[in-house]
């Protein structure tokens, strides 16, 4: 049987897809490095502008950007993480019962409507119970949002990981905390580890859901590169953006590699 690549148009447009995704990301990290004030034209290679980050006129803001987006991204991955491992377990070794369909649902409907939708029901869930925009409001909506793509990973390996192990434990007197304690939960730190990964880069890279729940005064960092780029686009955005998507890269490497050590440790 003939592989997918082997079916004509299927190279030329697997290039172009390639190149529509990746090729503006390849520019802006490109430019980062450009030694000129402009951002059109080359004046050699510089680490001007990444110092600038640290050092320039925008540096408090930046900084403090950064220190929101980092505490929340963690408080929200852990809580995230956590919430999702109970899901997992109620949802793979509960066995049967009602409503079950309907919770795994509502566990992954974050991942199918449109984010736009979530922002915005969510702006009007706050204001309905008088909850001032701030830093809470960031958090409270980053661990809900971020829940589904904890649970995938840590659903994955649980569904991987036989319960005989569990059954042995219990019949050796171990009680059902220390089954999980000291036999599931060793088992699925694979997945765990993947899950929270997965979690603290959504919350560090959102945009759209924390532009509309932040409140005045409150600013991440995607955030504040937005209100940067809306007074025109600099070279130092540039060199922010390169940093975000060099920690994007490496938080999701990560997470497919410790998936990939889970799987081999299973098989």
């Amino acid at each position: 049987m003939k592989g997918v690549r082997h079916y004509p148009g299927f190279l030329a447009m697997a290039v172009a897809c390639l190149v529509i995704l990746y090729a503006p990301l390849i520019v802006v990290t490109i430019y980062s490095f450009n030694g000129s004030t402009s951002i059109t034209s080359w004046g050699g290679f510089s680490w001007r502008w990444y110092a600038d980050v640290f050092t320039g006129p925008e540096a408090p803001r930046f900084k403090a950007a950064a220190w929101n987006s980092i505490t929340i991204a963690v408080i929200a991955a852990t809580s995230a993480t956590a919430i999702a491992v109970a899901a997992s377990l109620a949802m793979i070794r509960g066995g049967r019962f009602k409503g079950k369909s309907a919770t795994f649902a509502l566990i992954n409907l974050p991942l199918m409507v449109p984010e736009i939708v979530i922002a915005v029901a969510t702006l009007i869930f706050f204001s309905a119970i008088g909850l001032t925009t701030g830093y809470l409001t960031i958090l409270i909506a980053h661990i809900t949002f971020c829940i589904p793509f904890a649970y995938l990973p840590i659903a994955a390996r649980l569904q991987g990981i036989e319960d005989a192990y569990e059954q042995a434990a219990r019949d050796l007197y171990a009680t059902r905390w220390q089954a999980f304690r000291l036999i599931l939960m060793p088992l699925m730190m694979p997945g765990i580890i993947s899950g929270f990964l997965l979690a603290f880069i959504i919350s560090l890279d959102d945009f759209i859901i924390t532009n509309f729940v932040k409140g005045a005064g409150m600013e991440t960092l995607p955030t504040a590169i937005f209100g940067s780029v809306k007074q025109g686009i600099k070279p130092n955005i540039m060199a922010i953006s390169t940093m975000m998507l060099a920690v994007s890269i490496l938080f999701v490497t990560l997470s497919y590699y410790v998936n990939r050590i889970g799987q081999r440790t299973r098989s």
